[in-house]
């Protein structure tokens, strides 16, 4: 079973803190990396941010070290693409920024139920009604968005279990058709669920 994105119940001062100013902070935190980080060292300080909130919140380190696996592989192919095209220091700024964003964004799940974030987006977007926004819809997207990172991550580890269950070595062409495949007709059949239950009025 996949723990990307899962809950982990404790009650440290991370998770006490209301999910409102934790979303805020995620994106606050997400925007100054991608702002202010120009040299590879510039990273260093968000790094001790998230490890420390991490520490912080007591997640246990096979869960966090889980949280950006299922992301490894594209960092390696955006790391090479971006040392052929830009040089060493723009891949290691373009991927630890990558990798801080899916850690923190990570730890904001460990440590948030899904309701408590819903709740205060909604909120937050309620003054939107006036120009036509319909918040519970957009929190309806982002519940089956949040529902879709461990759902993806266990697509492509029972794809990568099959591979190796009948001794067949690595090729992105065998791993990337299967889990489209799994994709689409998981998708399909989330539209069909919804659709049943008149989402799509």
């Amino acid at each position: 079973m996949s723990t990307l994105g899962l809950y982990h119940p404790d009650d440290t001062v991370v998770h006490r803190l209301p999910a409102g100013p934790k979303v805020l902070a995620l994106v606050g935190g997400i925007v100054a990396i991608t702002v202010f980080v120009r040299q590879p060292w510039d990273l260093l300080p968000a790094a001790l941010i998230v490890v420390g909130a991490y520490a912080v919140a007591r997640i246990p380190v096979r869960a966090a070290a889980s949280q950006p696996r299922p992301l490894l592989w594209m960092l390696v192919v955006i790391g090479a693409f971006q040392v052929v095209f830009t040089g060493w220091e723009r891949a290691l700024i373009v991927c630890g920024t990558l990798l801080l964003s899916v850690a923190a964004a990570a730890l904001l799940s460990l440590t948030t139920r899904v309701t408590d974030m819903l709740d205060a987006i909604t909120a937050a977007m309620r003054p939107l009604r006036r120009i036509g926004v319909n918040p519970d819809r957009v929190a309806l997207v982002l519940a089956m968005t949040i529902r879709c990172i461990p759902l993806m991550s266990g697509i492509v580890r029972r794809v990568e279990d099959a591979r190796k269950s009948r001794g067949l070595g690595f090729s992105l062409r065998a791993l990337a058709a299967p889990v489209v495949v799994s994709t689409l007709m998981t998708a399909d059949a989330m539209g069909e669920a919804l659709a049943a239950r008149g989402a799509d009025d």
